[in-house]
């Protein structure tokens, strides 16, 4: 019979259970969805026999007896801050508190602590010193190692070496949990576990009979952000790796140790992963409380893939899915259609049908072991590999299959589309024009993220002239078709090598093109980013040249102001940082139209020659 997995103690009572093999503690709600990390992880354990209940959004402010409930599990507690990095929840770019929490029932903020993980695992130690903890999910994968945190502005060490875990288990990691499970239930010991691939944990001396890669300590990289510059190219060079090293960074007298990841998931994997039997809603319990606005936003969608190989600067995709894609059957998809069809508030549109990346479906390595041996950031820049089979054709049969479903009225394409994927040969064109005609609202957004060559090459993006020709074949397919369709760009500011005259440069090119920009972002420095490391160090690892950075909130606000070139309220603080940072021949490029009042505004932003008031 159908159930969620249990949240509270009278749902494990009937269910017969007289304890629980493992308890997974997340600062999200329970949404039994395959979109949800801590339902892929439960359900995981669950088809390979297992007992898992859940703690949802535990208060650890009372007397803690949210974490009690279940008493102590048999085999472990798996913890996890949520879908979210706990901290990028909680807090803007310009670190200010956030008033709402998308994975919380009717929005609601305040049902997690800052740093969950940490605090989460913390508790449990104090209650039940003696039972495993395994972290997982995003805000530990990408604090297993040494990290500059933005939020305190001081590098951190690995999040191991600060709370009393005994494991990390990193990146996707249902394959990895359900090994820890076996083992423990078989009798073996947390020192046996130790062995698995993509775990991490700390130990007292260097690993034996193993390729052993040895970072600078975190004790040498608080000291010198040259040495920590260095750590992060051989970070990025082995999570690119399908065959990695182990990596070893000394914390005072112990080692943090970070072994190798599991091989890319097979498609037969994949699917079983999708095919679990999910309720695909949120837990009953929270019917009173509102909608969660995750689940709103995924509900009707479908995910095809998951990693990516754009090795954008900026982005943890890679480095916590992993570069390699895996991608489901075309059956697995169709099934979760049916699911999605079958459910009676189902109004016949699919909101997306992607991944990480909408068009990377079944992009694959032609040559298998090339792959294997290959550390390329990326597989599309600086330009293509000639090994990527990038072929576009399944996902224009999947479109087409999908939107051919009786009960389907629409089907919309809502991830971000890479368009440096594109060629004559490989029908990526051809899919954009689908995307265009058949699977947009008449709002298509897509991700340049700068103007700036000179910053796309820091962020590892394509030129701006590729934007430019996206545009072009964007309004060619709209007038042959008589649409009036957006073509809406994304941007951020203040990424690393941004300097005010290259947000200057992106406003002019804007008001050129006609855009009122909409979706824009300052840049979030997080861990375990190529960006983040060029924004505490002061130095591009790749080159371990000096890169310009604007750190202070008076340098990325003026960056920011410059998206909203064509509000009147802007335009005298516009000026004003223009003349103040030596740039005001942008002045009447960005104001053409209105140079007179530009004027007035830069007279007015001067300050004044004359004496007294």
């Amino acid at each position: 019979m159908a159930h969620f997995l249990p949240i509270t103690l009278e749902e494990v009572k009937r269910l017969g259970w007289d304890a629980v093999d493992v308890v997974l503690v997340t600062g999200d709600a329970y949404i039994d969805h395959p979109s949800f990390g801590t339902a892929v992880i439960g359900r995981s354990l669950e088809a390979a026999g297992f007992r898992v209940a859940i703690i949802p959004q535990p208060n650890w402010r009372d007397d803690l007896r949210d974490f009690r409930k279940f008493g102590r599990p048999r085999l472990f507690f798996g913890v996890t801050s949520g879908a979210m990095d706990s901290m990028v929840n909680h807090y803007t770019a310009a670190r200010r508190l956030r008033h709402d929490d998308a994975y919380t029932p009717g929005g609601q903020a305040g049902f997690r602590p800052d740093r969950a993980a940490y605090v989460y695992c913390r508790l449990l130690k104090q209650i039940y010193p003696d039972v495993p903890v395994v972290l997982a999910g995003i805000e530990a994968s990408m604090r297993r190692l040494a990290h500059y945190d933005y939020w305190d502005d001081r590098l951190f060490p690995s999040i191991l070496a600060d709370v009393p875990a005994d494991l990390l288990n990193y990146g996707m990691g249902e394959r990895t949990t359900v090994k820890m499970a076996r083992m423990l239930a078989e009798g073996r010991t947390v020192a046996d576990l130790c062995g698995l691939p993509q775990v991490a944990y700390l130990a007292d001396a260097l690993p034996q009979g193993q390729q052993v890669m040895e970072l600078h300590s975190f004790e040498e990289c608080k000291k010198s952000k040259h040495a920590e510059a260095e750590n992060y190219q051989v970070i990025e060079r082995e999570s690119n790796k399908v065959e990695a090293a182990t990596l070893v960074q000394r914390h005072g007298g112990r080692y943090v140790v970070v072994n190798p990841p599991e091989p890319p998931m097979s498609t037969e994997e994949i699917d079983a992963s999708f095919d679990l039997p999910y309720m695909r809603l949120p837990h009953p319990k929270y019917r009173k409380r509102g909608a969660i606005p995750a689940f709103e936003m995924i509900r009707w969608s479908i995910n095809t893939h998951r990693g990516c190989f754009g090795g954008c600067s900026f982005c943890t995709i890679s480095a916590h899915q992993g570069k390699q894609i895996a991608s489901r059957s075309e059956g697995s998809i169709l099934r979760e259609l049916e699911a999605i069809a079958a459910d009676p508030d189902f109004r016949g549109v699919i909101t997306d049908l992607g991944g990480p990346s909408a068009n990377m479906y079944r992009m694959q390595g032609r040559d298998k072991e090339r792959c294997r041996h290959c550390a390329r950031y990326s597989c599309s820049m600086p330009t293509m590999c000639p090994n990527l089979e990038s072929d576009h054709r399944p996902m224009l049969d999947l479109l087409k299959r999908v939107a051919s479903h009786p009960k389907v009225k629409h089907l919309y394409v809502g991830s971000g589309i890479r368009c440096d994927l594109f060629t004559e040969g490989n029908s990526g064109w051809q899919y954009f024009r689908q995307v265009v005609l058949n699977h947009t609202s008449g709002r298509l957004k897509v991700a340049p993220e700068h103007t700036s060559d000179q910053v796309l090459e820091a962020m590892r993006k394509p030129s701006f002239s590729l934007f430019r020709e996206t545009k072009r074949r964007f309004d060619e397919v709209c007038r042959q078709a008589g649409l009036r369709y957006q073509l809406i760009p994304y941007f951020i500011s203040s990424h690393p090598g941004c300097r005010l005259q290259d947000m200057a440069d992106l406003a002019v090119q804007m008001r050129q093109m006609g855009y009122r920009l909409e979706q824009i972002q300052d840049f979030t420095p997080t861990p375990m980013t190529l960006s983040t490391e060029m924004y505490y160090t002061g130095i591009n690892p790749v080159t371990m040249k000096p890169i310009y950075v604007a750190t202070t909130p008076q340098e990325k606000a003026d960056q920011r102001r410059l998206f909203f070139f064509y509000r009147p309220e802007m335009q005298r603080d516009i000026v004003q940082s223009l003349r103040r940072t030596g740039n005001a021949t942008y002045i009447e490029r960005i104001f053409p139209q209105g140079a007179t009042s530009a004027r007035r505004a830069q007279a007015s932003a001067a300050p004044s020659r004359r004496g007294g008031r």
